[in-house]
């Protein structure tokens, strides 16, 4: 009953953190890693006793898949050399140059163990990153381009990071070896991914239901995942080759009805994950900061910061060159692809603020090796890991957005020019449809005269998400919201006072939830 009991008020700590990571307009992440430091510094909390490699199985498949559900093919093709350098050849640099650190401050670590540490904290997270730049009119490659990499390096980092744990539970390592392995369980991982998404994509079609749907899509990155680990290539590429797959095939396979629902449940779901990796690891530094206790704090510091200082540096150095050397060398790279400027370069090496990700792979670490030895500087890795995720996160998310305007970056509207376009001939296609229907009924046209002013001011009040909108339209989209508002009192009203039954009550309401989250 005790854990029951601190469950659910963990889990109100975490709504709060989200109501105030919203009310004050910054990511929930940076809430989440500020309420789990505090639960950290919380003496004897009970521990909840979990499996470390449940941790990866339950929460990586469905936080990965979405994020490749909703990635652009077309953009991530087209910026698939920056993506590669910065999600393949930047985490493998930062993977090694930690390490190396690492086993520079502590020399007793051994170099596989040091390794992990560095696979643990070297693959950013573009969520709190994107949440900002989203709302800052930043021009569209950047965020193509972190978000990009955000999906692949999540699996060349949890890639490395296997490696590094089986090679500390084994003690033995080959390059060559391990290269070979490399490859054997990329591309299986990917083939597989590739296989089950299409498999998917026709069950999907006989379907017919938007909840089963849903429920469909939430099995789908759990299915991949574990038939691939059990056939021991990378579970993790095949989630990300399936959810790439499926998300360029959704328009043509989902409905209206089930990509709303589906839309909210994967928020929720996402939501309380990250929630509850970040209370995990909140609870465990409790512990971990106990068993700490034969190093002395300011030393504990002081290695926090300078792993913290070095994943940032690393980033920078990266960024810089391997953005204009290939340039140098490729004279139709520079006439092909658009440049990066100064301003721009700095916020891209900005953005590395670590998250969820790196939070899993900490806490899935091995407790005790195959001879029943305490895994080497098991509370270390989890304890600068966390330093690492809470001064990037904090650090680097909230001064983004005054670096940003110090800068001088975000005066690109091709997002805003391209959806108008599109929007455009969006409402060309629905008059001419209606007028084509009007025709072959034989209906007078003047009965259409509302529908084609809803549909023209509904092109015209609309503002591309993220982006600021023209004061007329954020008016008059106020004034829907208050129109909305007026018909649910009402509607609440006649319910109450037993003039409608709930049916009715139950489809009104469906309907006007419906217009609202169109507004938003």
């Amino acid at each position: 009953m005790l854990l029951i009991e601190l469950v659910i008020l963990l889990l109100l700590f975490a709504v709060a953190l989200g109501w105030i990571a919203r009310h004050f307009k910054f990511p929930y992440p940076i809430a989440l890693v500020v309420g789990g430091l505090l639960l950290g510094f919380i003496p004897k909390l009970p521990q909840f006793p979990f499996d470390p490699q449940l941790i990866l199985i339950v929460v990586l498949p469905p936080i990965l898949y979405q994020t490749a559900l909703l990635t652009s093919w077309s953009d991530f093709k087209a910026n698939i050399r920056p993506i590669s350098l910065l999600a393949i050849g930047l985490v493998i640099a930062t993977t090694l140059t930690i390490g190396a650190v690492f086993k520079l401050l502590v020399p007793g670590v051994p170099w596989a163990a040091a390794f992990v540490l560095g696979a643990i904290v070297s693959p950013p997270d573009a969520v709190a990153a994107t949440a900002i730049l989203s709302r800052l009119n930043i021009p569209r490659r950047i965020v193509t381009v972190l978000e990009g990499e955000s999906l692949v390096n999540d699996a060349s980092g949890l890639v490395i990071y296997k490696f590094a744990i089986a090679a500390t539970l084994t003690g033995a390592f080959s390059l060559f070896e391990a290269s070979v392995q490399f490859s054997i369980v990329s591309l299986g991982g990917i083939a597989l991914g590739i296989v089950f998404a299409f498999l998917f994509i026709a069950i999907h079609k006989r379907l017919g239901d938007p909840f089963i749907e849903v429920l469909t899509a939430l099995i789908i990155p759990y299915a991949a995942y574990i038939v691939a680990e059990s056939v021991h290539v990378s579970g993790v590429l095949a989630v990300v080759a399936a959810g790439l797959v499926r998300g360029r095939y959704s328009p043509e396979i989902v409905s209206a009805e089930m990509r709303i629902i589906g839309r909210s449940v994967w928020k929720l779901f996402v939501f309380l994950l990250n929630s509850l990796i970040f209370i995990l690891i909140g609870i465990q530094m409790s512990d971990v900061v106990e068993k700490l206790s034969i190093y002395a704090m300011a030393e504990l510091f002081y290695w926090g910061v300078a792993i913290s200082a070095v994943a940032i540096i690393v980033r920078f150095a990266w960024v810089y060159p391997f953005t204009w050397l290939p340039r140098w060398l490729s004279g139709s790279l520079r006439e092909d692809e658009p440049t990066l400027g100064k301003p721009e370069l700095s916020i891209v090496g900005w953005c590395g603020m670590r998250g969820i990700v790196s939070l899993a792979a900490a806490l899935a670490l091995p407790v005790t090796l195959p001879n029943g030895a305490p895994f080497p500087y098991r509370d270390l890795i989890i304890f600068l890991s966390f330093f690492v995720i809470a001064a990037t996160l904090i650090g680097q998310g909230l001064t983004l957005p005054y670096l940003i305007r110090k800068l001088k970056v975000g005066s690109d509207w091709n997002i805003q020019r391209e959806q108008q376009r599109v929007r455009a001939g969006m409402s060309a296609a629905a008059l001419s449809a209606i007028d084509k229907i009007m025709v072959s009924e034989g209906a007078p046209m003047e009965w259409a005269d509302q529908l084609r002013a809803e549909i023209d001011d509904r092109i015209s009040v609309a503002a591309p998400e993220g982006l600021e909108q023209m004061p007329r339209n954020e008016f008059v989209t106020r004034l829907r919201h208050a129109a909305i508002l007026a018909e649910r009192k009402e509607l609440i009203r006649l319910w109450r006072e037993n003039e409608i039954g709930d049916e009715v009550m139950h489809h009104l309401e469906e309907i006007l939830d419906y217009q609202e989250a169109h507004l938003k």
